[in-house]
Parts: structure tokens; sequence; C-alpha cells
């Protein structure tokens, strides 16, 4: 039981890896931030802390809000609050992705970004160990208000970028790029691993504890 939790952190924290290194390289394909990153920027600028740093700091207040609206809080939860500021912080210093210096590189460049980070959101989700902060915070207000989930995710990353680019964020063509096309590559790539996130039933930290460090056979939920 253990070496099978073993196994689904491993996944989850390859997830998050991939997710942070999809997000550096459509920071250095400079023609815009996603919509989150627009908000992370902007807070790092204004705050004089790394992007990772910002990243952590709005990823645990999202999480607090997420709870309070009754949101389940997982280990993947903790995870990518944390790990993927940190892993941000350490692919940035290591200097390892060119910055595009030019609009022909900067396109394609972001795509590939646009594409890791959907093959990390398929690794992380995929062991059902807890969502990541924003999707819980997308979830909870759709629950709360019912809007579609899309009026809802829209409706955040609207006010994410406006508060962002006042922060000092970069807005361009990469944001727009990045908010109306990162749903299709989710999309592709799950469809190309026949995997269904609907189907997924995130489980609670508790339940974690129990099986791992209990030897419980309780099925989570």
């Amino acid at each position: 039981m253990r070496q099978l939790y073993l196994a689904r952190v491993f996944q989850l924290t390859w997830g998050l890896f991939l997710f942070a290194l999809g997000v550096a390289i459509t920071i250095n394909a400079h023609i815009g931030y996603a919509p989150w990153d627009v908000f992370h920027a902007g807070l790092a600028k204004t705050t004089d802390i790394s992007i990772g740093n910002a990243s952590i700091i709005i990823s645990i207040i999202i999480g607090f809000i997420s709870i309070f609206l009754g949101e389940k809080l997982g280990l993947g939860t903790i995870f990518n609050m944390v790990l993927i500021g940190i892993f941000l912080d350490i692919i940035i210093s290591l200097h390892i992705i060119p910055i595009a210096n030019n609009f022909i590189w900067s396109i394609p460049m972001l795509i590939v970004g646009l594409i890791i980070i959907a093959l990390g959101t398929y690794f992380y989700m995929k062991p059902g160990l807890g969502a990541g902060p924003r999707d819980s915070l997308m979830v909870a207000l759709t629950r709360k208000t019912g809007l579609p989930i899309g009026i809802c995710r829209g409706m955040i990353e609207v006010l994410v970028v406006i508060i962002g680019w006042k922060l000092g964020g970069m807005v361009g063509v990469g944001t727009i790029l990045a908010a109306f096309t990162i749903g299709f590559w989710i999309q592709i790539t799950f469809k190309l691993f026949k995997f269904d996130a609907t189907q997924v039933e995130h489980e609670a930290i508790d339940n974690t504890y129990k099986v791992i460090f209990r030897n419980s056979d309780l099925k989570v939920k």
C-alpha cells in the first residue's frame, strides 16, 4: 500500500515539475505571461520577491479560501502550493531556458510551454491526491454561484490579469494565446492518455494519512 502511494506521490511531483518547466518556458517566450503568471509577476515586482515565492504566497491564500468555501485539502493541494513555486525559481535561476528575442521564436516557444503545462496537469491530476488550489477555487465558485465552470474560470482569470497588469506584470499576445488555448492543449493531452479528469475522486489528506500511516484498507474518496 505504501509503495503504491510512493508511486502516486512521485507521479504527482513529476507533474508539478513539468508544470513549472512549462511556466518558465512561457515566461521566457517574452510575449506576455499566462493569466495567473501575470499576477505572480506583478506581485513579485511590487514586493521585490521571486516569482516562485509570489506563486507560493498566492497559492496558500487561495488554498485557505477554497477550504473556507468547502473544498477538500489534499496532499496534492499542499504539494501544488509549494513545489511549483520552488521548481520555478530553480529552473529560472539555472538559466537553461533561452529568452526569445523575436516573435518568430516566441510563438513556438509559448506553444511548447503550454503543451508541457498540459502534460504536467495530467501527471499531477492522475494520482487523485488533491486538486490544485486554483482549480479548487474555480470549482468552489461554480458550486456557490451556480454559474458554468467556464464563466467562473473566465472571471477569475480576467480579474487576476487586471490586478497583475496594474502591479506591473507583462500582458501581451502571449497572455491571450495562453488564456484561449491552454484548455485545448489540456484536452488533447487528456485524450491522448485516455484520461477523464471528471472521474477522478480526489482524496482528502486525512484519508491519505489513514492509509499510509495506519495501514488501513479504507477505500479513499
